[in-house]
């Protein structure tokens, strides 16, 4: 009986497993596709003009605090180092790259000035900056991209949840918030958003849009 008792509670907490996955999993799912549902017509026109910046001898910066500064980096590459063969590698930059320079501008102005002082630096017309908050709130994005914006930047922001203070204040020229406030799925969706930018930015690059 303790071997068949065993054996039950083995399998129980194995279809309780199941059971958890399967939910995680169809909530990433369905949150993503109402996201992308929402945002098409925004994402192909944000593609559309970061192309155009592209073309015209631009840079993509891109911003990140805390755990977004891994999706800075990993943005960045995608448009530095194409995974697909055959496809040109793009200029681009994730501010968090060089941590000597962003400490010590923190140190000297404060966490939160870090990254509006190097796109005072580094930021010209014609370049495109694009910051990653998962809330919203990151202080040190926002004040980024508002820098960014004011320098004559394309500004590009991804948030979730209700898009927080990034969205109450209106300091980018496209904002897609991810519908819903749990960190893991608002970063697959943001993901996957990095790969749909890349890819339709590269559509558009090589049919010579400049207007």
């Amino acid at each position: 009986m303790t071997v068949t008792a065993g054996r039950s509670d083995s399998q129980a907490r194995a279809a309780r497993g199941r059971e958890l996955v399967g939910r995680r999993f169809e909530r990433s799912v369905e949150v993503s596709n109402r996201f992308f549902e929402a945002s098409a017509s925004d994402v192909s026109r944000a593609c559309l003009e970061m192309a155009r910046r592209f073309q015209t001898g631009g840079r993509l910066l891109v911003l990140g605090e805390g755990a977004e500064a891994t999706d800075a980096h990993h943005m960045a590459v995608e448009f530095v180092h194409p995974v697909i063969v055959g496809k040109r590698a793009l200029p681009a930059i994730a501010l968090t790259s060089d941590v000597a320079a962003l400490s010590g501008l923190a140190r000297s102005g404060g966490v939160a000035q870090g990254f509006e002082r190097i796109i005072e630096l580094l930021g010209r017309d014609g370049d495109i900056a694009v910051g990653v908050t998962r809330d919203g709130n990151g202080a040190a994005v926002i004040r980024g991209l508002g820098r960014a914006r004011a320098r004559g930047l394309l500004t590009v922001g991804l948030a979730g949840g209700g898009g927080g203070e990034l969205q109450a204040n209106g300091a980018v020229d496209f904002l897609f918030v991810v519908p819903d406030d749990d960190p893991l799925v608002v970063q697959e969706v943001h993901e996957t958003l990095y790969h749909v930018l890349w890819e339709l930015v590269h559509v558009f690059f090589e049919q010579r849009v400049v207007a």
